[in-house]
């Protein structure tokens, strides 16, 4: 755990100005002055210890950490906060959840605080000041995070997961412009094959990555695990042409795709044994930031995901909402610390900082200067926008987030994909568990 002071705070100034954030004393006059005003005053004593994802930009946790100091300093909350692996996030915050200690805030995953919804602090009045006040949220943000009228937590962000590809290698494979389309996107990754510079996409337990490729293939064939009314239907005729796509699409992927995590394809793209995948915008981020890998970021660019037979964008994207829980002892100071991360003077300063790995759930951020600082960033500006919620279709909740957490969907394909099963059994196996859940 990390204990942040005003000193931790001062070290991080040289790279938050960088990123052109409010720093030192100016985010401590901004975070005494909003403590003043705030609707919510933190108990006196009160003491916050917050679990976050772990971060994949170095800067975005600069900015994060510089947040969380000024917040300590400016309503003498103390502030414990300490990273996990994504796939790590979802079982320690069950921990809590089931034992009633150990966490005040988990900020996690897609439909996190859906998975304890008896659990967690309603977050309705938060939700209110936060949507009136910056343009409202978007769509399937807000869907994450509510069950009927009430929200479970606040959407903080999305983390967009793009194409990211290197362009010689795709104009090499005769593909000048990015394919737009299932077809095109299958067919340029043949020509990628054949020329040795191969694409690949996490088969493996990848709870960001795998779950949210194989969903894009899933709903862009008009294939979901279960419709409107929550019934299950992931039996069907636009699954199996889901399952059929994917596996021709992994025929041209690099080996060991079945085995990644979510870490997995950075590291191939970067060492230059992969040439395009999907990701957020971190591998390019790492390339500007090696001197010795000039030439690889400058070769790298981003698009959107391609358009499926359904005609329209079918992305689920990695939303990370933030919860505080029910049994916190400070349930003021937990809504002060989620409401100040999104206040303009930190969130607009916190997207530069991120450098468009995080993407903003709040419309008026639309015109953040994080995404026109760099022309390869302005593709994930979209993803809050574009995505679907973690349920499809369906009632996004605790059965939804539970589907996702167990990986059903990356199962199916992974098992057709790698020939462990055939269509049938591999939508079988799908089928008899997501009935389990919801029944």
């Amino acid at each position: 755990m990390h204990d942040f002071t005003r000193r931790t705070l001062l070290q991080g100034g040289t790279a938050l100005a960088a990123a052109g954030a409010l720093t030192g004393p100016a985010l401590l006059d901004f975070a005494k002055a909003w403590a003043d005003t705030s609707p919510w005053k933190a108990e006196p004593g009160a003491k916050l210890t917050v679990m976050r994802w772990k971060r994949f930009v170095p800067a975005e946790d600069d900015a994060f950490n510089a947040m969380v100091a000024a917040f300590k300093t400016a309503t003498g909350t103390e502030m414990n906060v300490f990273s996990e692996s994504f796939e790590d996030v979802q079982p320690k915050a069950s921990v809590a959840a089931n034992t009633g200690s150990g966490l005040d805030l988990a900020w996690g995953l897609h439909t996190l605080p859906q998975l304890f919804p008896t659990k967690v602090l309603l977050m309705n009045d938060v939700a209110d000041y936060l949507g009136k006040k910056y343009g409202g949220w978007t769509d399937a943000a807000a869907k994450t995070v509510k069950k009927g009228d009430d929200w479970l937590g606040i959407p903080v962000a999305t983390i967009g997961g793009y194409m990211t590809y290197r362009k010689s290698a795709t104009d090499k494979a005769g593909f000048s412009t990015f394919p737009t389309d299932f077809p095109g996107f299958l067919a340029m990754c043949t020509a990628m094959k054949a020329n040795n510079t191969p694409a690949g996409f996490a088969l493996g337990h990848a709870t960001g990555d795998a779950n949210g490729w194989l969903h894009w293939v899933l709903w862009g064939h008009g294939a979901y695990t279960v419709d409107k009314d929550d019934k299950v239907i992931i039996n069907s005729p636009e699954t199996v042409k889901a399952l059929e796509y994917c596996k021709a699409l992994s025929e041209t992927f690099i080996p060991g795709v079945a085995s990644w995590n979510d870490s997995s394809n950075n590291k191939a793209f970067l060492s230059g044994e992969l040439y395009c995948t999907a990701n957020g915008i971190s591998i390019y981020v790492a390339a500007k930031d090696d001197p010795t890998k000039k030439d690889l970021a400058e070769d790298t660019y981003h698009a959107l995901m391609p358009v499926g037979p359904v005609g329209k964008p079918t992305e689920l994207q990695l939303a990370v909402p933030i919860l505080a829980f029910n049994f916190t002892k400070y349930p003021n100071a937990s809504k002060a610390f989620i409401a100040f991360m999104l206040e303009k003077e930190n969130f607009d300063k916190w997207l530069s900082g991120a450098r468009g790995y995080l993407t903003h759930t709040l419309n008026a951020y639309d015109s953040s200067p994080v995404w026109t600082a760099d022309p390869k960033n302005a593709v994930f500006a979209q993803a809050s926008k574009r995505a679907l919620p973690a349920s499809g279709i369906g009632t996004p909740g605790e059965k939804a987030a539970t589907a996702i957490a167990d990986f059903l969907v990356v199962d199916m394909f992974a098992n057709y994909c790698t020939g462990t099963k055939d269509a049938k059994g591999a939508i079988s196996d799908c089928e008899r568990q997501l009935k389990r859940i919801y029944r």
